[in-house]
This record gives structure tokens, C-alpha cells and sequence, in this order.
């Protein structure tokens, strides 16, 4: 039985692939802060929290990696832990580079000093790219964040090609486009939408007001995204491989999507505030997957359309 360790468990990410991995019949072991005192609401949700061992670790804290890493003796960690907002980030620029950056490196350097054959998969992000235009990033695309949240990944994917290079350490980094689930706290656009235009729909006189709806993302469904995560360390040579629908859209599109799900024309119940705009934001985000596609066998299953609906459907069912 293959053991894993998941940093970052109780988030999105965290708890699909906690899922994929017990299917597949891993022993997992889910890491967080602090694991007594944690919800865990997520695992809950898609009905693994007790299959799930949970371990209290601190990935800003070398010691506490270290000793997690020596105790769990893992054959893959799956580094998902950090700030995860783009919009926060601005807020918290120590706190993200630290939870991010530092956070790989402890968890690099412990597997180096820890010397166990361990497979490590890094969440990296489409933000590292910043504003390409209408140029879809694949994986030699030059990198140009435009966050405090794109900074701290970019350093963290170089963390990775280079304790790859300099330890032979089968490190492997997943450059994420946007993906979606009901597991996304409300602070995420996408979840904000899906609740507002829910409660329209139950009666509410509310008005969405919003930021910039004419961005446009390459967005996917998460579920598919954890199963290309597994896919990387399955390969026998580690490699970093963009993970994108290949499909952009407007938000705007989304939010029509998701009101007209719902029977509603979106028109009526929106607005946009310059007060939400971003000191600077990524205008539209472009992917090309192909050398995933090639060679992880690995296509997304859900475009940004099925990814509206599905989410408007789990309020339905809540």
C-alpha cells in the first residue's frame, strides 16, 4: 500500500485528491497546522474525514517537516498548503511568500535530508505567467507575475526544477489554470456568484456587485485537475507540465452561465465597483496543455459551461 502525505488537506485540492488517492487505495495521511483543532469541513463533505490520518505540521517550521516526514515515511507528498487567494495576497504579501515559498523549500530540503525515495508534486500556478496576452503559456512560457501570489509560486517552481537538478530529486511542479468545485470558500469569485445568484433565485433583493467581469481565465473542474497531479508522479522521470482546460472565457460569461441556470437574466442583478478591481490583475489568461495531454494521457472532462452548472447544482442539492 502506498503511503501519501497531502500538505494542505482541508482546502479544495486537498480533499479531491485525499479522495482520488483512498480510491486508489493509498494510505493517506493529511497534513494542517493544527490537525486537533482544524474543521476539516471539506473532507466531511465528500465523506473521507475518517479515512483521512491527520497530521499537525507547520511547512514554515523545518523541524516540524522534518519530524513529519521521518514519522509518515511517505512514498508521494503532495505540496498543496500556502495562501491561496490572489486577491488576498495584496493584503498579506509576507504572509503568502512565506506560506508558499518557505514552505517549499523546508519541505525540498527535508526530503533531501531525510534521504527516503520520496516523489514530490509542487502546486504551481497559471499567475506565475502573468498578462500573455493572447499568447496560450505552455511550459517554456517566460514567467511575469502580476501578484504578490504569482511572485511566491514562481520562486517556488524554480525551488523545485532546482532541487530537482542538484539532488535528483523526483520533484515535479503542476502549473494550474483556474479550477473551480463547490468545495471554494465564497472569498473566490466563481463560489461568490454561484451563492449570490443562488439566493436571487430563493428570493433575495441583493445586487452582485463585482470587480472587473471582462478578465477572462481558463477555467476547469478540480476534480480533474487532482488526477493529473497523480498523473506527474506516476511518471518515472519527474517533469513540470501545464494543467489548463485549453478553453479561455469572460467572467462575464461565467456569470451568465450561472444566472441562467438559475432562470435569471444576470443583467438584472449585477454591477461592478472600481472599488473591487485589483492594483494590477491579469487582463486574460491563455493555456496550452498539450504536452499533458501527450504525455500524461491527461484531457479535462469539464469546460467552463458544465463548471457553472455543476456548481449552481450542488447549492441545488445542499
Amino acid at each position: 500500500m502506498k503511503i501519501a502525505l497531502i500538505c494542505g488537506v482541508s482546502g479544495q485540492d486537498g480533499a479531491y485528491l485525499a479522495k482520488l488517492l483512498l480510491d486508489k487505495g493509498y494510505q493517506v495521511y493529511g497534513g494542517s497546522r493544527d490537525a486537533q483543532m482544524a474543521s476539516f469541513n471539506n473532507l466531511s463533505r465528500l465523506g473521507i474525514r475518517q479515512d483521512v490520518k491527520l497530521v499537525s505540521i507547520s511547512i514554515n517550521d523545518f523541524r516540524s517537516v522534518l519530524q513529519t516526514i521521518l514519522k509518515v515515511k511517505p512514498d508521494e507528498i503532495y505540496n498543496l498548503a500556502g495562501q491561496s487567494s490572489v486577491g488576498l495576497s495584496f493584503e498579506q504579501p509576507v504572509e503568502t511568500l512565506e506560506s508558499i515559498s518557505i514552505g517549499t523549500l523546508n519541505l525540498l530540503e527535508a526530503i533531501r535530508f531525510s534521504n527516503l525515495p520520496i516523489k514530490f508534486y509542487n502546486a504551481g500556478s497559471s499567475e506565475c505567467f502573468g498578462d500573455t496576452g493572447k499568447l496560450a503559456a505552455d511550459e517554456l512560457t517566460p514567467f511575469r507575475p502580476r501578484s504578490p501570489y504569482g511572485v511566491a509560486k514562481a520562486a517556488a517552481f524554480w525551488q523545485v526544477a532546482n532541487y530537482r537538478e542538484a539532488y535528483q530529486i523526483q520533484a515535479s511542479t503542476g502549473i494550474l489554470f483556474n479550477h473551480e468545485s463547490p468545495l471554494r470558500p465564497e472569498r473566490f469569485v466563481t463560489q461568490k456568484i454561484v451563492m449570490a445568484a443562488s439566493r436571487i433565485a430563493a428570493g433575495s433583493k441583493e445586487t452582485l456587485i463585482l470587480g472587473n467581469i471582462d478578465i477572462a481565465r481558463d477555467w476547469g473542474w478540480a476534480p480533474d485537475y487532482v488526477e493529473a497531479m497523480w498523473l506527474m508522479l506516476q511518471k518515472e522521470k519527474a517533469d513540470d507540465y501545464v494543467i489548463a482546460t485549453g478553453e479561455t472565457n469572460k467572467l462575464r460569461d461565467f456569470i451568465r452561465v450561472v444566472f441562467e441556470t438559475l432562470d435569471l437574466n444576470w443583467q438584472e442583478h449585477v454591477r461592478t465597483d472600481p472599488a473591487f478591481f485589483r492594483p494590477t490583475d491579469i487582463a486574460e489568461g491563455h493555456a496550452n496543455p498539450t504536452k499533458a495531454n501527450h504525455q500524461l494521457g491527461w484531457n479535462a472532462r469539464y469546460t467552463m459551461d458544465d463548471i457553472g452548472r455543476l456548481m449552481v447544482e450542488a447549492r441545488r442539492v445542499k
